[in-house]
């Protein structure tokens, strides 16, 4: 019985110090977060900012610039990377929303090179940018749930890909 106790003993004080270690962790990282040069993705690193609601002829192409921002120390793929591989950033609007996406004008990207690879050339967008949407909208007014799917990185590494939601009302007369 005694050499039992001593098991559960030990197995409790591996737990405890499990978990201290990973409080320190956690701590660790919170601190690299507040540090220039690092990046801890807390939420989305592409926010859309503008214009929220739109008013368009119905049944006519019209043309909307989709204001975003790409969080500090961050960059996303441009919508024309520069490899096959590398997730472009893409703007959709689904069926049955009463509003249809025409066509995008997306930005030229800017040309990135990371500190680990400087021979390899990226097309990236960094800081803030539009996107020049062509809608077509039926008469009324309809709450679109459109989508940006990206890709963000840092000098370090990518994060998996992400769709946040472009919330915008259209209002066709």
């Amino acid at each position: 019985m005694v050499g039992m106790k001593i098991q559960i003993s030990a197995a409790a004080v591996v737990l405890v110090l499990a978990a201290v270690a990973f409080g320190m962790a956690q701590a660790l990282a919170q601190g690299q977060a507040d540090q220039p040069g690092r990046s801890v993705l807390k939420g989305a690193a592409v926010e859309f900012l503008f214009p929220e609601q739109v008013t368009v002829t119905a049944g006519k192409a019209s043309e909307v610039a989709l204001h975003f921002r790409i969080a500090q120390g961050l960059h996303i793929n441009s919508h024309t990377p520069k490899d096959e591989f590398l997730i472009p950033a893409t703007f959709s609007i689904p069926e049955g929303s009463g509003v249809r996406l025409e066509g995008a004008s997306y930005p030229a990207g800017m040309e990135f090179t990371l500190p680990l690879d400087p021979e390899n050339k990226l097309s990236v967008y960094t800081g803030e940018f539009v996107i020049q949407a062509r809608i077509v909208a039926t008469a009324g007014n309809h709450l679109v749930e459109a989508k940006l799917r990206y890709q963000a990185c840092d000098n370090n590494a990518c994060m998996p890909p992400k769709t946040i939601v472009v919330a915008m009302d259209v209002v066709g007369k």
